[in-house]
């Protein structure tokens, strides 16, 4: 996928489909309480169809629709002599 798809910008356009009649606006951003990663939620105020969409920048610095995985609990074990 290239680096377009995958950037705010071109995920704003290809999920809310903003016009210069009906432009994104950014109504949230700030950071996640768990892991501290950074999420911006746009909106678009179509008049029949309003949208709203929260996006999450992951660590390999691409924005996507879904939240990066949070670090899970772990278990291990030491092998026995």
């Amino acid at each position: 996928m290239s680096a377009r798809k995958r950037s705010l910008h071109g995920l704003v356009e290809k999920w809310l489909a903003p016009t210069l009649a009906v432009p994104a606006h950014v109504t949230q951003f700030g950071r996640t309480a768990a892991g501290n990663r950074r999420f911006v939620c746009v909106e678009v105020s179509h008049p029949t169809c309003p949208r709203a969409l929260f996006f999450f920048r992951h660590d390999d610095g691409f924005w996507q629709v879904f939240p990066p995985p949070g670090e899970r609990p772990a278990m291990g074990y030491r092998q026995a002599a």
